[in-house]
């Protein structure tokens, strides 16, 4: 029995790290767009068990690691950007605000799976449109949810958490390694 993360980022591969360095990459391919009644807060576990389901059906024998990272603001989920424009029009909705990021993490094994999701509240100080230009110009928000990493350059920005910061870089680690733990899967001993 081995431990898949169903996911390419880098991000998630090095917050997996603190529990284990005993697991395999195996991105999944899952459409991830969402039923019209999901509730927004709800998104982020739902696209976690999809990917955990689908890798899971691939490796049966083996725990499927699953998540996805969800930055609401006003009842609307901000993806990533696609364009430069997009990711300026997001950072000017986050400036000087209170934004929600909530992770879904899935672990499945065969048709088994157990899920959770975690939240935590990032407020932002107030930023200019040209540092929201220059920082755009950077690249770094093309591939991240909500247009930010807090673990980037735009960190710098944050005036203020409320919850687990790896969970807003994208994986709650302790509290992955927690319910692991409670529900007997132990990476570490």
């Amino acid at each position: 029995m081995g431990l898949i993360l169903a996911s390419a980022s880098p991000r998630r591969q090095e917050l997996l790290r603190l529990i284990t360095n005993d697991f395999t990459v195996f991105p999944a391919a899952v459409d991830e767009s969402l039923p019209p009644a999901l509730s927004v807060d709800n998104a982020a576990q739902y696209l976690a068990r999809k990917k955990a389901a689908a890798v899971s059906s691939a490796f049966p024998d083996d725990i499927v690691l699953g998540s996805d990272t969800t930055v609401i603001i006003d009842h609307t989920i901000l993806g990533k950007p696609g364009t430069p424009e997009r990711a300026e029009e997001m950072m000017r909705r986050l400036s000087g605000k209170t934004h929600t990021v909530i992770t879904g993490v899935a672990l499945a094994k065969g048709k088994e799976m157990l899920s959770f999701q975690t939240s935590t509240d990032v407020t932002f100080y107030p930023v200019s449109d040209k540092e929201i230009r220059e920082y755009v110009a950077t690249g770094e928000p093309m591939d991240k949810a909500g247009s930010y990493g807090i673990q980037g350059f735009f960190g710098i920005y944050v005036k203020g958490i409320n919850g687990d910061y790896n969970n807003v870089v994208g994986l709650p680690a302790a509290r992955l390694f927690y319910e692991m733990k409670k529900s007997g899967i132990d990476l570490r001993g």
